[in-house]
């Protein structure tokens, strides 16, 4: 029997972060996985058991608890500025949800969505799996976005994406280029989503929502980085009411609600001592320190990182398959679009032991 699959899933590939990722022997350092190396602080695992003993196991209303939903809407005011009704939000199954829930509900067959590429591998996909054509938009020799490129592409888009601090590439853009695209697209009728799952790892600059500056806009985010829950799962999208009916819909179906454990102890996430994220923070900066030096004086020249936990460093493709057979886990650019085959995303989110023992590696290869 010939199976035919819909051009949609053929017309894309599997991650290439997760084929390196798997792809890894027991003596392999790990620089390819965006994963905090950190455990899930000590308050929130306590939320957790605390809300399996207490039975809280059962699924729960399709848009999410509403204690989370309006400690997420306390901490939109508090630290974005922003004002989001807890009816305004749905609690996803990760961030990597909500993106592919607003792709499904936005996107008539053949819209355009415009991504940052390089930029993160799901953007392009979900836009292909929902209908629609990705459109790269190019990032500047210091790896930002191209503020004049992206408007010269909005004519005929229906999406924009922005992730700022960007993975891969650790830029954070700056409050005058957010807002020229937020305002630019809300002239031009499309609609921003802003990824923003990094905002509190940056390092001397500052994190801009980009709500701030229009109504236009789909706030993406996730527990995953800032407190160290990449397995618990658990993201949310925050928009208008008429865009949150629409994606609720796609949700029910797909996912019916995010885990009720994940929920309660994002609830304590969220409401609950907040001095991990920090220390997570300084560490990440020490690090992002450790390996941009190492490379530099390796001879590599590229932007120092405003945030995340990524180098993004230009190296050619025969380089990059030479530092991975060595054993350290690197993941080529090929993964994150069209204009960056000849660069190289290194994750500090690992030790510093760890980075040290990769850039001796390294090191003994370029020499």
């Amino acid at each position: 029997m010939v199976v035919k699959f819909s051009e949609r899933v053929a017309g894309i590939e599997i991650s290439g972060i997760r084929k390196i990722f798997e792809a890894a022997g027991p003596d392999s350092i790990n620089l390819g996985l965006g994963q905090p190396d950190f455990d899930t602080p000590q308050h929130i695992k306590d939320a957790a058991v605390k809300a399996i003993q207490e039975g809280k196991t059962g699924y729960t209303t399709n848009n999410g608890i509403p204690e989370l939903r309006a400690a997420i809407s306390k901490k939109f005011k508090n630290e974005n500025g922003i004002k989001y009704h807890p009816d305004q939000l749905i609690i996803t199954a990760g961030a990597s949800e909500a993106l592919h829930i607003v792709m499904q509900a936005l996107l008539n067959p053949g819209e355009r969505v415009l991504c940052p590429d390089p930029g993160f591998v799901s953007y392009a996909s979900l836009a292909t799996l929902g209908g629609g054509k990705p459109v790269s938009v190019p990032l500047t020799k210091s790896l930002h976005i191209d503020i004049e490129a992206a408007k010269g592409l909005m004519d005929t888009a229906k999406i924009l994406v922005i992730n700022s601090p960007g993975n891969p590439t650790g830029a954070v853009e700056s409050k005058e280029s957010i807002k020229a695209l937020v305002e630019y697209a809300s002239d031009k009728g499309v609609t921003v989503v802003s990824d923003e799952v990094y905002e509190h790892f940056i390092y001397g600059k500052k994190h801009y929502s980009a709500a701030l500056f229009g109504d236009n806009v789909i706030t993406i985010n996730a527990t995953s980085k800032t407190y160290a829950m990449t397995g618990w799962r658990l993201g949310y999208l925050a928009a208008s009411p008429e865009i949150v009916g629409q994606c609720l819909k796609v949700h029910q179906y797909c996912q019916a609600c995010a885990t009720s454990i994940s929920q309660y102890a994002a609830v304590a996430a969220y409401e609950g001592d907040q001095s991990a994220v920090k220390v997570m923070r300084d560490e990440y900066e020490a690090r992002r320190d450790l390996i941009w030096t190492g490379l530099k004086e390796m001879g590599f020249d590229f932007p120092k990182p405003e945030g995340a936990f990524y180098t993004f460093v230009p190296m050619k493709p025969a380089l990059t398959e030479k530092i991975i057979a060595s054993g350290v886990i690197a993941v080529p650019g090929t993964a994150f679009g069209v204009n960056a085959p000849a660069y190289t995303r290194f994750s500090y989110a690992t030790s510093r032991q760890n980075i040290m023992t990769a850039l001796g590696r390294i090191g003994k290869i370029v020499k």
